[in-house]
């Protein structure tokens, strides 16, 4: 029995098996919370100093920093930059 995946990429097995979005809404979400909890550390900001400042409660901040909560809206992401001092930048790739 031959094995359809061998020499394939991982990014072609995962969009045969329907599970390359949720992978990759996975890894972007985790990049975003290691970014916001690096630039909360940077400016010793705890979590209910930044709660404060994004004028949301601590369980939406925890639901922002959980990397495997895939459910984040654009107006908390910029919520939170604007907190930071930050801006966000979201573009299309091919």
């Amino acid at each position: 029995m031959e094995n359809k995946h061998i020499g394939s990429n991982f990014d072609d097995f995962l969009a045969e098996e329907a599970l390359l979005e949720d992978a990759m809404a996975t890894a972007m979400k985790r990049v975003i919370a290691w970014q916001i909890e690096q630039e909360m550390k940077a400016q010793k900001l705890s979590k209910t100093a930044m709660a404060t400042k994004m004028h949301t409660s601590r369980a939406a901040l925890n639901r922002l920093l959980d990397a495997t909560d895939t459910s984040l809206t654009l107006t908390t992401l910029a919520s939170a930059a604007a907190a930071l001092g930050k801006r966000v930048r979201v573009e299309l790739v091919v």
